[in-house]
């Protein structure tokens, strides 16, 4: 069984236009990393993008907005031009941690299914059927 998880978050671009009016390089400096800084320019969107999909992404790691610095998260475009997630320190830790939790929770899933299958627990049956009847006769 996979897990999948989704994390959602929108921005009022008029927002993120406010924040850059009143704070421009602080605003910056604090979200974006250096190469969505260059990737972004002054393109309102595209910084506005990268906040919601960060914040999305921290609701994917469990964490909402805290436990990781905003520049620990970095979205940039692939060849292709498709945004990318990049993961550094604290965010990869989360990461690796909750795709470990994930296999190991998939593990546990597989083995209590496959204990419980139709056949096995007929045979369990089947084998406390035969250990009364033993008991019964005096068998044991």
């Amino acid at each position: 069984m996979s897990r999948h998880e989704i994390g959602v978050d929108l921005i009022d671009i008029d927002r993120i236009v406010a924040l850059l009016g009143r704070f421009p390089d602080r605003f910056r400096a604090r979200v974006l990393t250096d190469g969505e800084a260059r990737y972004c320019g002054s393109k309102v969107e595209r910084i506005a993008g990268r906040w919601a999909a960060k914040e999305a992404i921290s609701k994917v790691l469990g964490l909402g907005v805290r436990g990781v610095g905003w520049r620990e998260i970095e979205i940039l475009p692939n060849r292709a031009g498709a945004p990318q997630v990049l993961l550094h320190r604290r965010a990869a830790a989360r990461a690796a941690a909750r795709a470990k939790a994930a296999r190991e929770a998939s593990a546990r899933e597989a083995a209590r299914k496959a204990a419980r299958t139709p056949q096995q627990r007929k045979a369990e049956a089947l084998v406390e059927l035969i250990e009364m009847l033993w008991e019964m006769q005096g068998a044991r």
